[in-house]
């Protein structure tokens, strides 16, 4: 069980190190965005090249913090069983919403991206937009990023989950443990 808790801690620190990395992406996104505005509405200047950067940022940070979001629980839950649910319940529910939902939308997920990242990168893909940013490869690879980051956050609540039921939820700190509901 110690093993499995070690697990558990690695993969919320690697999603809690991108979701503060990631995060700071917004500051670049407001600076690029202003820049932008000001060329254009006080310079009568056009920037294709940052139009596309802010956009390309909002992109990254979003598929990069997912699996941190998913670890703070701030994606969209229909709580209805969870919210009032005792700890045990809410271990099932995560387990079960990690294997029957998770897992089969991220192959889902792999199974139609890949050949499109695949083939973006064959070409070194390049912004649509006229005088835009190469390198639009790497914002479309972020699809696998967040399917890698959403898989291990997964993986990570399937394990605490099982540490509950084993009645081992105390080998994980505090942050990573259930709040609330009763055993």
């Amino acid at each position: 069980m110690q093993i499995i808790a070690g697990i558990v801690r690695a993969i919320c620190a690697f999603n809690g190190f991108l979701g503060r990395f990631f995060s700071w992406f917004s500051l670049g996104i407001v600076l690029v965005c202003f820049v932008v505005v000001t060329l254009r509405y006080v310079f009568r200047v056009g920037a294709v090249p940052l139009q596309d950067l802010y956009v390309w940022l909002n992109g990254m940070m979003f598929m990069g913090i997912a699996g941190y979001t998913l670890m703070r629980d701030g994606h969209v839950r229909v709580d209805v069983f969870y919210r009032d649910a005792p700890t045990r319940r809410r271990a099932l529910i995560d387990m079960f919403g990690a294997v029957a939902f998770v897992l089969p939308f991220l192959v889902v997920l792999v199974v139609w991206s890949l050949p499109y990242v695949e083939r973006s990168w064959a070409l070194q893909e390049g912004s649509a937009n006229v005088g835009g940013l190469p390198g639009l490869y790497i914002l479309k690879s972020f699809i696998l990023v967040f399917v890698a980051v959403i898989g291990l956050q997964a993986l990570a609540m399937f394990l605490r989950g099982l540490l509950v039921l084993a009645g081992q939820e105390e080998l994980l700190p505090n942050g990573l443990r259930y709040s609330g509901g009763e055993g």
